[in-house]
């Protein structure tokens, strides 16, 4: 059995296997913790296996609340009355949720399931603990390791002769595209997993979800998508890749620091023209800029503190400006404009 090989991976067998022997030949009562993905701890008694936790596979707490067996508040109704005790079994059955057949077979499966998943996973080292232990929701005969084992070993050999096997803490399947009619006719617990399947939760995942084994989901989702109605979605390294191109960098030349600004196409090519046509055409005339320095500094310079003359009102024209001005710019200007507007008859002024 130490052989052990399937599509799933090595089983972490041999290691666990003699670990749990020698507690059983030295009748050994405390812990065995389990280091490795997902791990756990086995609970022995006098070298039987009582209980066994993992995060791998729910616990029967969790199949009891996530069932719908008992409701959260129920829960903590009961932890008060058991006073702080983990496990409230003498209190479920008091008050009717379960019977203590029940919760031995829920007992009994949690544990199983457990061990289950820490077969299946990667089993690293086992070390000792301490021999103080309280057990959580611990069976009341202990389980033969060996037993237990090859019961972990059995369901895992199972679910890797299906035809499409999964790992409880790997594949994350969809659903696939069932068309209503027959969706309608799948059974309760299909339905169920479908509806949980989402693309990012595993059976671990849905196991503690619904309060299912981990082992249940495990099976159901193998089955499932090896009949097309659940499907893998693609890996994300097989979408096609966009090639970006790079700019041409090499070709470009950084212009040195001070360097002239580039000269505009179309100056250049007015320029162009003009050396071609020999230079024969004339400059076009040029706007007056105004006083040159020399007669503004010519002007005369009034004392400080003393007050400006009254200047005389300017008849138009006096000073001569229009005159001066180039024979296109003379013309109305804009006091001329708005007097003219004023003089214009409209509906409303009544001139």
């Amino acid at each position: 059995m130490s052989g052990i090989r399937d599509s799933l991976g090595r089983v972490g067998y041999d290691l666990l296997s003699r670990a749990l022997s020698e507690c059983q030949s030295a009748r050994v009562t405390g812990k065995l913790r389990v280091s490795g993905k997902p791990g756990g701890v086995f609970h022995l008694r006098d070298g039987c296996v009582v209980a066994v936790e993992s995060p791998g596979a729910p616990g029967a707490e969790a199949r009891l609340l996530r069932s719908g067996r008992v409701s959260g508040e129920q829960w903590a109704g009961l932890l008060r009355e058991a006073g702080g005790s983990r496990w409230p079994e003498a209190g479920l059955v008091a008050h009717g949720y379960a019977g203590a057949a029940q919760l031995r077979v829920v007992c009994m499966m949690a544990m199983q399931d457990a061990a289950f998943a820490v077969v299946a996973g990667d089993v690293e080292a086992c070390d000792p603990l301490d021999a103080a232990f309280e057990p959580y929701a611990p069976v009341a005969l202990g389980e033969a390791p060996g037993r237990l084992l090859q019961d972990a070993a059995r369901k895992l050999a199972a679910v890797a002769a299906l035809p499409w096997p999964v790992r409880p803490d790997r594949e994350r399947p969809v659903p696939a595209a069932v068309p209503d009619e027959i969706c309608a006719q799948l059974p309760p617990p299909q339905k169920e997993l479908m509806a949980h399947a989402d693309g990012r939760r595993t059976a671990r995942d849905i196991a503690f979800a619904t309060g299912l084994g981990a082992y249940t989901v495990t099976v159901g989702m193998a089955r499932m998508l090896g009949e097309g109605l659940l499907e893998l979605p693609a890996e994300p390294g097989s979408a096609t890749r966009v090639t970006v191109r790079g700019l041409p960098t090499g070709a470009l030349r950084q212009r040195p620091t001070g360097a002239p600004p580039a000269l505009d196409p179309e100056v250049f090519s007015a320029l162009s023209s003009a050396v071609a046509a020999g230079g024969s055409a004339e400059p076009e005339p040029r706007p007056d800029p105004g006083p040159r320095p020399e007669a503004i500094a010519s002007l005369p310079r009034r004392e400080p503190g003393t007050h400006a003359p009254s200047l005389p009102r300017r008849d138009p024209g006096a000073s001569g400006m229009a005159e001066n001005l180039a024979p296109e710019r003379v013309g109305a200007s804009w006091k001329g404009f708005f007097r003219l507007r004023h003089r214009i008859w409209t509906p409303d002024s009544g001139t």
